[in-house]
């Protein structure tokens, strides 16, 4: 997702494929500013985009260890948010992975998640993996910890990780009471 802001744009969890005609396109769009990825699973592509656009790549500290190609342009982070501009804010939440990021939109009331909060198929609720290919779930803890996170920011909407997979209203609530019928669930 490319999220546009007056002082510059942020590509979100970036796709593998990048050719002169996406390029051509972004530029169109403004270019981009910075680069911010999610989680490890987004991150095979990420160095041929910082290239193309000369911008840094944002990733938080505690996924380190899953970067298989350094760059001068890979930037880590630490702590519990890296505040961009224009109200942008990246916020570390954990979840599947350590470093598991979201980007909060304040301009737009918008939070992108990827599938640190995975948007469920009916798009009013939200769900928490440990490992989605193998279906295992997180602890409440770390359900606790991801929803704490976002607790302090006013979001609307969630843009997920697949295409058309959005909470298109009331989603700061959709998280709160997802996470709540999901600590019910793993305990019974």
């Amino acid at each position: 997702m490319l999220v546009r802001s007056p002082q510059g744009n942020v590509l979100w969890d970036c796709i593998t494929l990048i050719d002169d005609a996406t390029v051509s396109a972004v530029r169109e769009l403004g270019g981009i500013r910075a680069i911010a990825i999610s989680h490890p699973h987004y991150y095979s592509c990420m160095v041929e985009w910082s290239h193309a656009f000369d911008a840094p790549v944002y990733l938080h500290e505690a996924d380190q260890q899953w970067v298989m190609r350094s760059d001068r342009n890979i930037e880590f982070w630490s702590g519990d948010t890296k505040p961009l501009w224009d109200g942008m804010t990246l916020i570390r939440c954990g979840g599947h992975f350590e470093g598991g990021t979201v980007l909060h939109a304040a301009r737009a009331g918008a939070l992108l998640a990827g599938d640190i909060l995975q948007v469920a198929q009916d798009r009013d609720w939200v769900s928490f993996m440990y490992s989605y290919p193998n279906y295992i779930p997180l602890s409440a803890t770390k359900v606790g910890r991801i929803v704490a996170a976002v607790e302090p920011y006013e979001f609307d909407r969630i843009y997920g990780a697949w295409w058309d997979r959005n909470v298109r209203s009331g989603a700061k609530e959709a998280v709160r009471r997802s996470a709540e019928r999901y600590k019910r669930a793993i305990s019974m």
